[in-house]
């Protein structure tokens, strides 16, 4: 099947925010790797509101490749949305993902490919060897070993770029926020299986890290959302409920107990445990409520279509 067909068995998605120096260098070696695949494919950069002249370079590069896409999106949206956009417009049967910064290496890709084959549905790379500085490993070596923990599932590299999924993974993951770092975690919890090969990593050649120390403080919130829809999403009342009930026990308890000594002749107007014990009452109902409302939208949006926002797309180059 050629390269340039309409329904391609590999789509690689390539999400980028101001890699100008790596792009030309980028494309060629996808597009010799892809063709020596014998398998029909398609490459899709996701321009994430970059401001160098990365757009540019990759719309003269769908001249050279006809296998090529560019999606120039309005602003940076962040890489989650980057990648959702790039999911969202593949046609592939096999996802690839990989940076655009050429530290991951498109030669890693029938590695990647051979592993589904064997039977993963997802497969993660491991930055065995990192090339970054210890300012950066030493906190992303604490951040899988925590997520790990939580997600309950043993990965040395959760958030490294070079990934390849079965169709039927992304289809039934919903990412929003910075939910990119836990797309294996959230593939495990749905089922699937997850599987780790050491890749080659190389050391950055140009620009710099678009990544601060602050994306582990936004990391450690999505981590907490993910330990909760992996236990509960299909059943909220279940966390809500328990809590609630909890809650509610507690304050009869603690109302019973007064109202017995009322009886008794006491005088309990101004006692802090009767505040407490209608507290406990009304956060229990309160936790009650959210656990239906929780069921209530997970009923409505069940059977959500996914759809590609609009807006969030400036212009389109190539296929």
């Amino acid at each position: 099947m050629a390269a340039n067909a309409t329904t391609p068995v590999i789509s690689v998605v390539v999400p980028l925010l101001d890699e100008e120096g790596s792009l030309v260098e980028l494309a060629e070696s996808l597009e010799l790797v892809l063709s020596s695949t014998n398998q029909s494919y398609e490459v899709i950069f996701v321009d994430d509101g970059s401001t160098d002249g990365s757009f540019g370079i990759l719309e003269e590069q769908t001249r050279r490749f006809p296998s090529m896409t560019v999606i120039q999106l309005r602003k940076n949206f962040g890489k989650t949305t980057a990648l959702d956009v790039g999911f969202k417009l593949a046609k592939g049967q096999v996802i690839v993902t990989l940076d655009a910064d050429l530290q991951d290496d498109p030669g890693e890709i029938p590695r990647l490919l051979a592993e589904l084959d064997k039977g993963a549905d997802l497969v993660v790379g491991w930055k065995k060897d990192r090339q970054d500085p210890w300012h950066k490993t030493l906190p992303s070596k604490l951040f899988n070993l925590v997520t790990s923990a939580v997600a309950r599932i043993r990965l040395h590299d959760f958030n490294c770029g070079l990934k390849a999924y079965r169709r039927e993974v992304i289809e039934n993951i919903q990412l929003y926020g910075q939910m990119h770092r836990y797309i294996p975690a959230l593939a495990h919890w749905k089922g699937f299986r997850v599987a780790e090969i050491p890749v080659r990593h190389h050391p950055r050649k140009h620009g710099h890290s678009k990544f601060g120390a602050a994306r582990y403080f936004h990391g450690f919130y999505d981590l907490l959302t993910v330990a909760f829809i992996t236990k509960y999403a299909g059943r909220p009342m279940h966390f809500f409920g328990k809590v609630g009930l909890a809650l509610i026990v507690a304050g009869l308890g603690i109302c019973t107990y007064l109202s017995v000594l009322k009886l008794r002749g006491a005088f309990i107007a101004f006692r802090p445990l009767l505040t407490l014990g209608v507290l406990l009452l009304i956060l229990g109902v309160l936790f009650l409520s959210t656990g239906l409302l929780g069921e209530m939208i997970l009923y409505l949006f069940r059977t959500r279509e996914r759809r590609i926002a609009g807006h969030l797309i400036k212009s389109t180059v190539g296929r």
